[in-house]
């Protein structure tokens, strides 16, 4: 009678360790509004930096004054304005400055709000005082009003929107750096890097601030939407970028005059601005509900 020969037991492999960036991206994917959003910035930001290769002619070309205040057709998708410029072409530049000036002034909004908003968190006391009056100060002056007077004193154009939208654009990028900050600081890793004798500019810079890259990133995409806003609005008004330079609040501007008869000069740049808005919101409240540290690793 032979001996029967039993296999060892197979050890059973431990679980996956999931990262926290695993978890924060399967909340995201939850979030179909905030993925929505986020397809249709890739998409306007494709259209903007592609621009010449899908448009038919230059924005400020004047090729169809035979056609003026044409209505929507298949040779001009958006029709034409009253100079004879290819309406489709002047949205999809419009982008161009829109979302340029959205990025570059959260980008500004970052370098401003970072550096304060760690002070404060870190130092408390005095420091966090000041910033804190600093901060409610910008919060209770109406940024349109301060920008129209703004812009009006130093006569619009492009670079003055961007200072204009990163001046009210750090207050919250600001206050999320200082709420991140003062949770960490009395974290264990703190505590022993100061033990060592570490300065705390030091600690700020290597440990608190790359420890806050998840309210960074959200006070930035969060920025995009009010400098756009901001810039529209003054665009609006007469003191934003200057024409012939194709945006969406100087077309809504010129639009208005026309809407009662030719209602797509008006309507779709006032839907391009609003569908960019309103995408930049939903992805930036996603993105900050994905990032919460509180939800990280459930």
């Amino acid at each position: 009678m032979t001996d029967t020969i039993v296999p060892p037991a197979v050890e059973a492999a431990p679980p996956r360790q999931r990262s926290p960036l695993w978890f924060a991206w399967q909340r995201f994917l939850s979030n179909k509004a905030a993925v929505a959003g986020g397809l249709v910035m890739s998409i306007l930001i494709l259209m903007a930096i592609f621009a010449p290769l899908i448009t038919p002619v230059p924005p400020e070309a004047q090729l169809f004054l035979t056609q003026s205040l044409a209505f929507p057709s298949a040779e001009h998708w958006f029709g034409v304005d009253n100079l004879g410029r290819d309406f489709y072409t002047r949205i999809v530049y419009g982008a161009r400055v829109s979302l340029s000036i959205g990025f570059i002034a959260a980008g500004f909004s970052v370098l401003i709000g970072i550096p304060l908003g760690a002070l404060a968190g870190y130092f408390g006391g005095r420091t966090d005082w000041i910033i804190m009056r600093i901060i409610e100060l910008f919060s209770v002056v109406p940024p349109l009003l301060a920008a129209m007077l703004l812009g009006t004193l130093i006569r619009g154009g492009y670079m003055s929107i961007v200072a204009i939208a990163a001046l009210f654009g750090w207050v919250q990028v600001c206050l999320l750096v200082r709420a991140q900050v003062k949770a960490f600081r009395e974290k264990e890793f703190v505590r022993a890097a100061q033990a060592l004798g570490a300065s705390p500019w030091y600690i700020i810079r290597r440990h608190l601030i790359p420890n806050s890259i998840s309210p960074i990133i959200v006070g930035f995409v969060l920025a995009i939407p009010l400098a756009m806003m901001l810039e529209a609005s003054l665009s609006f008004l007469g003191i934003g970028v200057p024409p012939p330079t194709a945006t969406w609040g100087q077309m809504i501007n010129e639009g208005i005059n026309f809407m009662f008869y030719y209602w797509h000069l008006a309507v779709f740049p006032t839907a391009a601005l609003a569908i960019t808005v309103l995408a930049t919101s939903l992805f930036g409240d996603g993105l900050r509900d994905a990032l919460d540290p509180t939800l990280k690793g459930r």
